[in-house]
């Protein structure tokens, strides 16, 4: 049966509205910060070490505000527009803040906001589309992910080859967000709440700890600890490599399209290809990814993994969460919240297991081929 126009025009609107406040949310509040580490490095000092702990402030504040969603009843509209203008005020706020406390404060804050828009939109568009016929449109919305990485990348490449510093870098993302945070506000008025939302609301938040949830969770978490790594210092290990910045540069850029073009690419997938071996391929291609620059040394390689990794893990996480709610059922949102939850704990320890590593004089071939080694085990897992 064919959805008349306005369902049709319905769909593409909470599609779209999904996009963006996905870019937002993560190509901004979560990973802007990739991009701005080199510069950064260059006008203020920040060491590796000191990278890895602004990064992982931030992903302790993304798993607290995922752990926050399994016990906190708010409406999942109410919730993303509150961490859209929480996104665009940190984010601002870290071109204007000057001590390290301070950029460690809002970087935590920044992810508990980011895992607040990613959870709510994924179980509020994801749940509205099916009801209006157009399950397929979550392409679109994921796809929302690289789009906001490549567009932040895009726009620190042109900020650096200007001359222009990390503070500046800062307040350009923050003004953007608040622009499109503004543009899909009514998207997210209260009144769309679907009724399938409002009934989990009503049965609550917490999940069933079955082997099958269990096993969702802890691989899930396995690919947080292993992407984490390259996408937090892809453009630092491209420096290292090449110096200049219009070269350098663009390791970040090439992650985001990578990422926005096999989210789309992955619907002609989806009617014949199951969620869980799409994750499963997904695994094993971003471990070849991960696995190249720790056996080839020079940019070719790093660029590789940029495109391979960035190809790869929107459609782990799309397929993760669709994944959570075949499974979790009514309480799907839980499930997904523990998904995130566990993503989160692994992008704590990947951060910290290189500034350590890294730290002491080492290279970054050791995180990398532990990365790549729990990519290899949790695909298995998964079969």
């Amino acid at each position: 049966m064919t959805a008349d126009p306005a369902e049709r025009r319905s769909a593409l609107g909470v599609a779209l509205a999904g996009l963006v406040a996905l870019a937002v949310a993560m190509g901004i509040g979560r990973f802007a910060f990739t991009p701005i580490l080199p510069m950064m490095q260059e006008d203020t000092g920040v060491s590796i070490a000191m990278g890895a702990w602004l990064a992982s402030a931030n992903y302790v504040g993304y798993l607290a505000g995922s752990l926050s969603v399994i016990w906190w009843r708010i409406g999942a509209t109410t919730a993303i527009r509150a961490g859209l203008v929480a996104i665009g005020l940190t984010t601002l706020a870290m071109g204007l803040a000057h001590h390290p406390a301070a950029w460690l404060a809002l970087r935590a804050l920044a992810g508990v906001a980011s895992a607040w828009v990613l959870i709510y939109v994924s179980a509020w568009c994801l749940e509205r589309l099916a009801s209006l016929g157009r399950p397929a449109l979550s392409n679109t919305v994921y796809a929302g992910v690289g789009t906001g990485i490549a567009l932040a990348g895009g726009l620190c490449l042109a900020l650096m080859r200007v001359g222009a510093g990390s503070a500046r870098a800062w307040i350009v993302l923050g003004l953007l967000s608040v622009g499109l945070s503004a543009v899909i506000w009514i998207g997210f008025a209260s009144r769309s709440d679907s009724p399938g939302a409002s009934t989990e609301r009503a049965s609550g938040r917490g999940m069933a700890w079955d082997r099958e949830s269990l096993r969702l969770v802890l691989c899930y978490g396995a690919f947080g600890f292993a992407y984490i790594i390259p996408a937090t210092f892809l453009p630092v290990m491209a420096k290292q490599v090449i110096r200049d910045p219009a070269v350098f540069g663009w390791s970040w850029p090439v992650f985001g399209v990578a990422a926005m073009g096999s989210t789309l690419a992955t619907a002609m997938l989806r009617s014949v290809v199951t969620n869980r071996r799409l994750w499963v391929a997904s695994h094993l291609v971003m471990a070849f990814g991960i696995a190249l620059p720790i056996v080839w040394s020079g940019i070719v390689p790093i660029m590789l993994a940029a495109l391979l990794v960035g190809g790869t893990f929107m459609v782990i996480t799309m397929a993760g969460m669709q994944e959570a709610r075949s499974v979790g059922g009514v309480r799907a949102t839980g499930l997904m919240a523990a998904l995130t939850s566990a993503f989160a704990l692994g992008q704590i320890a990947g951060p910290v297991s290189v500034s350590l590593v890294v730290g002491a004089g080492s290279s970054f071939s050791a995180p990398l081929a532990v990365a790549c080694a729990a990519l290899v085990v949790s695909a298995y897992a998964l079969t």
